[in-house]
C-alpha cells in the first residue's frame, strides 16, 4: 500500500518551492492564491529569503505547509495515497492531501496555529533538545522526575531518538540528566519556543475556537493523526486530536509502525528535506521510502 508522509517545522530551506512554481502552471496558480489568502508574498521568502526569515515561526509553518501540499497536488495521477500522515504541522498537509481539509482552509489554519504559537513562545521562554541514544521509558522517567519546571517527551521521531520540550530551566536540568543516565548527546534545538508541551496551552485554546469553525470533511482514505497514531476518518475525531495535537506528544515511531501493520509498504515524502524517509528507515528496515 501507499502512503504519503509529510514533514514539520525544521524542514524549510531558501529557495523550496522555486521550481515547482517554475515549472508547473498548477504549482504557480496554487502560491500565489497562498500569497493574496496570508496578504503578503510568501513566495519572496521562500524562494529569496533569508534563513533568519523563513525561521519565523509565523513564516516556516505556511511555506512547509504550502511545499508540501502542492508538491503533493503536482503529483497528478501518481498521488493515490492509501493513507496519509504528518509530522506535527504536517497533519494539516496529510488532512489536506486526503480531501479532509480544502487547500484555502488549511492554509488559513496553519497560519492561525503559527500566529498563536509564536504568541505562546514570546509569553515564556521556553526550548526544546534532542535526545539520542536512551530507550523512551528512560527519557519519560527523567522528564517526569523533573517536577519543579516543566519538561516533556514532545517527539518520539524514531528508536533512540526523542525530542524533549519546555522551559529554559526544565530542558537544561532535562539536559544534565539524560547524560548522567546514558544519553549519547542532548542537543539544544534552535526553536522558538517548547511546541508539543504544556506552554502550548494559550495557543491551544485560540487554535480550538479556529479549527471548531473550519470544516473537516471525511477523508478519502484514513489519516495517521499525531497524538494516538491511529487511523483517523470522523471528521469530529480528526479535530478533536488537530486541538489536542499543540499540548501533546508526536508519535512517529508508533505511527509508522501502525502504518506498517495496516498494509503500508512504500512511503512516499512532500515537502522540503527528506527527514521522514531517514526516520521512516530507522523505525522500519524493510520499507520503502523516497521523496516523490
Amino acid at each position: 500500500m501507499k502512503a504519503f508522509v509529510f514533514p514539520g517545522q525544521g524542514a524549510q530551506f531558501v529557495g523550496m518551492g522555486k521550481d515547482l512554481y517554475e515549472s508547473s502552471t498548477l504549482a504557480k496558480e496554487l502560491f500565489e492564491k497562498a500569497n493574496d489568502i496570508l496578504g503578503y508574498r510568501i513566495t519572496d521568502i521562500m524562494f529569496e529569503g533569508t534563513d533568519e526569515d523563513l525561521r519565523q515561526t509565523k513564516v516556516t509553518q505556511p511555506a512547509v505547509f504550502l511545499h508540501s501540499v502542492i508538491s503533493a497536488l503536482c503529483m497528478g495521477d501518481e498521488f493515490k495515497p492509501e493513507m496519509t500522515a504528518g509530522h506535527s504541522l504536517g497533519e494539516f498537509s496529510a488532512l489536506v492531501a486526503a480531501g479532509a481539509l480544502s487547500f484555502e482552509d488549511g492554509l488559513k489554519l496553519v497560519y492561525a496555529r503559527a500566529m498563536a504559537m509564536q504568541k505562546a513562545c514570546e509569553l515564556e521562554p521556553s526550548t526544546m533538545a534532542a535526545i539520542i541514544g536512551l530507550p523512551d521509558e528512560k527519557v519519560e522517567e527523567i522528564c517526569a522526575s523533573i517536577t519543579d519546571e516543566v519538561c516533556v517527551p514532545a517527539n518520539y521521531n524514531c528508536p533512540g531518538q526523542i525530542v524533549i520540550s519546555g522551559s529554559i530551566k526544565g530542558i537544561e536540568k532535562g539536559c544534565e540528566l539524560m547524560k548522567e543516565a546514558g544519553a549519547k548527546r542532548a542537543l539544544p534545538l534552535k526553536v522558538g519556543g517548547a511546541f508539543h508541551s504544556p506552554l502550548m496551552e494559550p495557543a491551544k485554546v485560540e487554535l480550538e475556537a479556529a479549527i471548531t469553525a473550519t470544516t473537516i470533511n471525511t477523508p478519502k482514505c484514513p489519516v495517521y493523526q499525531n497524538v494516538d497514531a491511529l487511523p483517523h476518518t470522523d471528521p469530529v475525531e480528526i479535530k478533536k486530536n488537530l486541538v489536542a495535537q499543540l499540548t501533546a506528544s508526536v508519535r512517529w515511531t508508533q505511527t509508522v509502525k501502525n502504518m506498517v501493520a495496516d498494509g503500508a509498504t512504500d512511503f512516499t515524502e512532500c515537502g522540503p528535506g527528506a527527514v521522514l524517509q531517514g526516520l521512516i528507515k530507522k523505525i522500519e528496515p524493510g520499507v520503502t521510502a523516497h521523496g516523490r
